[in-house]
């Protein structure tokens, strides 16, 4: 089974590389002469667009028909400490990878508040239903591999969009396989080796487009280009994330040239 399985992955895999050399040569570079859309083209840095949306308006039609209505029946049916029993137990799940990644990236303080919140919500909290450890001022943050690879000055690669996955550019997309490693559901056998992986990522999936039904409403509703609004919003919220939420004062616009009279 898993032999049929990695065999159908390699097949999938082939086809999605052989799909982007075909289409790659459609996201054509502007002409040198017209320099704002040079560097537009630059910053988007997204060299199989064509493929990348074909996959975009795929997980949006998955999303219409099975994610979103799923999403609404979650939230409508739901009571809001069920809900939030839901999150801070599929948070907690998260506190080993994020253990892993606080300390490859040698920021301690934030380790041992990781360690510390999942001890105590996994005992106090009721094996992280709750979150006391908030409360007694161990505040969450999250971590991935990606983040880490960051750090070390890894560079995002070319814009990757995926069925299912979403955005995954190679940095990224990399953490995701490695931070498997570092979850011990990776490695818990039931009923099959991918149940319990695979139902606690639909869980978080319905979760997370319940809690955003209306915020991305609104994205698509005043987007011009919903892709592209969708690819640079990513592209914010992970160096947020890489940076920790600290602002890098050199991405701050020059205002000394500023007059106030």
């Amino acid at each position: 089974m898993i032999e049929a399985m990695t065999t159908k992955a390699r097949l999938a895999l082939a086809l999605l590389i052989g799909a982007s050399v075909l289409t790659a040569g459609c996201a054509t570079r502007p002409d040198p002469s017209d320099e704002a859309a040079v560097h537009a083209y630059e910053q988007a840095n997204d060299p199989i667009e064509p493929l990348n949306r074909y996959f975009f308006e795929l997980n949006r039609f998955a999303d219409i028909v099975a994610l979103k209505p799923a999403a609404e029946l979650y939230d409508g049916v739901l009571p809001r400490f069920a809900k939030q029993g839901v999150r801070h137990f599929l948070d907690n799940l998260r506190s080993p990878v994020i253990l892993a990644n606080d300390v490859l990236q040698g920021e301690w303080e934030r380790a041992e508040t990781t360690a510390t919140r999942f001890g105590i919500n996994t005992t106090v909290g009721v094996l992280g239903l709750d979150d006391p450890a908030s409360d007694y001022g161990y505040s969450r943050h999250g971590e991935d591999f990606g983040q880490t690879l960051a750090v070390y000055g890894v560079e995002e690669g070319p814009y990757l969009f995926l069925p299912v996955l979403g955005p995954a550019p190679p940095r990224d997309l990399t953490g995701v396989a490695v931070d498997s490693f570092f979850d011990p559901l990776t490695y818990i056998y039931w009923d099959g080796p991918y149940t319990v992986p695979v139902t606690r990522f639909v869980l978080n999936g319905v979760d997370m487009r319940a809690r955003n039904l209306g915020v991305l409403n609104e994205i698509e509703r005043t987007s011009i280009d919903f892709y592209a609004t969708v690819r640079s919003l990513y592209r914010q919220s992970r160096a947020e994330e890489i940076a920790n939420g600290q602002t890098n004062v050199e991405d701050l616009p020059d205002i000394s040239n500023i007059s106030f009279e």
